[in-house]
């Protein structure tokens, strides 16, 4: 079966005035029907500007200068604007970190969610609209969501904007939505609650997730693949289990040992020494060669391109076999 979405090389580069800026530069990966894909990595690694190109939101100086990106087979890339403001919201739709980049200030909430629907269907009545709405808050953990409905955004706290933002989301069950750091202002419990809704969702409609987060034990949590991003690029991607049961790649190995959980008690927390490089000004090789305890003396001179191993992973590094059981497939 085809994949929902096919992102092939995208290259999304910014053009200022200190030099070219590559936010994006050969990503690769894809998502299928109910699917749920964990794209992760430090701040500044272009996670979201990967999510902003895929639903054509990248504004000037920046622009996608190569790739595709395929929905349903069709590349996005060359649809018209209008058509994609069609698609925007009903079967593409998408969870700012932000939640007032969705919300309207002036507008209650019941408003801004029965327009959504109708806006994108004609076909259901506006009590049918307005059900649908009040079902889904109730689904995101909003408590008395007919009261609810009937307040402005300004009226919620952080956290429930959020949560609002995300039901929104879900209300015309479209094919993709991609999630921009979707619960990083919830609690731990409504967290846990959002995190099984959109796993349901994704079960019984058939709808792809991209999951963006700094957060690699959420990701562990909700993915079924992780793609684990650096300095603009994908350094590794593969199925969860094999991800984070084996990682090869030293930067995955970081994030992982960088999760509280993962050490013992009384045990300082470990962390990745250095910064993200500037990606105006990227080294010759290895983006990560100056924070790798693993670097090899090629490492400086080229970038590594991607390896497929026989585990299903993709990766890009120099010196990731030190395993017996993953080899580059012939």
């Amino acid at each position: 079966m085809a994949p929902i979405l096919q992102v092939k090389n995208l290259q999304t580069h910014f053009f200022t005035k200190s030099g070219v800026l590559k936010a994006v530069d050969g990503v690769s990966f894809k998502i299928g029907a109910g699917e749920i894909i964990g794209l992760v990595g430090e701040s500044g690694s272009g996670k979201s500007i990967t999510g902003f190109s895929i639903l054509g939101l990248v504004d000037a100086p920046g622009r996608i200068v190569g790739g595709q990106i395929l929905f349903k087979g069709r590349d996005m890339t060359s649809i018209p604007p209008a058509e994609m403001q069609k698609l925007r919201g009903s079967r593409i739709a998408m969870i700012f970190q932000d939640p007032m980049m969705t919300l309207n200030p002036v507008l209650r909430i019941e408003t801004q969610m029965v327009e959504s629907i109708l806006t994108h269907d004609r076909s259901i009545s506006k009590e049918e609209a307005r059900q649908r709405s009040r079902d889904a808050l109730g689904l995101v953990g909003i408590s008395s969501p007919e009261e609810r409905m009937r307040a402005y955004p300004h009226q919620f706290s952080g956290g429930m904007r959020q949560r609002v933002s995300i039901a929104i989301a879900m209300l015309n069950r479209p094919d993709l939505i991609i999630a921009d750091e979707p619960t990083t202002a919830l609690d731990v419990t409504i967290q846990g609650q959002v995190i099984h809704e959109m796993q349901q969702l994704c079960k019984s409609t058939k709808t792809a997730l991209l999951w963006i987060t700094h957060d690699l034990a959420v990701v562990a949590g909700i993915s079924n693949r992780i793609c684990v991003m650096y300095a603009g690029r994908i350094v590794e991607q593969g199925p969860n289990e094999v991800l984070i049961g084996n990682p090869l790649h030293p930067y995955t190995s970081g994030l992982l040992g960088s999760v509280p959980s993962q050490n013992r008690r009384g045990e300082p927390l470990r962390q990745i020494e250095g910064i993200v490089p500037s990606l105006l000004n990227l080294p010759v090789g290895c983006a990560f060669e100056n924070r790798c305890g693993n670097a090899l003396s090629k490492c400086s001179k080229s970038t590594p391109e991607e390896e497929t191993l026989k585990d299903g992973r993709i990766i890009r590094c120099y010196n990731q076999f030190n395993s017996s059981k993953n080899r580059r497939m012939k």
